[in-house]
C-alpha cells in the first residue's frame, strides 16, 4: 500500500509565516538600497534634506523589523511527524 502524500497546499497559516520570514529576509536588502538611494541624487539636494531621508528610512526600518518581528517569534509547526 502507498504512503500517504503530503498536501500540495501549506496550511494558510504556515505560507503566511513563510511569506513573513521572506520578507524579514529582504527587509535589509530594501533597506540598503534606499540607504543609498541619496548617493545617486545629484547636489541639487541640500544635506538637510539627505539627513532627514537618511533617519526617515532609519526609523522606517525599524518600524517594520518591528512589526515583523513577533510572528517570527512562532515556531514553524509544519513539519509532519515522520514514520520510522
Amino acid at each position: 500500500m502507498r504512503r500517504p502524500r503530503a498536501p500540495l497546499f501549506l496550511a494558510r497559516a504556515v505560507y503566511r509565516q513563510r511569506r513573513l520570514r521572506d520578507a524579514a529576509r529582504l527587509l535589509p536588502l530594501v533597506g540598503f538600497f534606499l540607504l543609498m538611494l541619496p548617493l545617486m541624487w545629484s547636489d541639487t539636494a541640500g544635506a538637510g534634506h539627505t539627513a532627514v531621508y537618511v533617519f526617515g528610512v532609519w526609523a522606517l526600518l525599524i518600524g517594520l523589523a518591528a512589526y515583523v518581528a513577533p510572528g517570527l517569534a512562532q515556531p514553524e509547526a509544519d513539519t509532519p511527524p515522520e514514520d520510522v
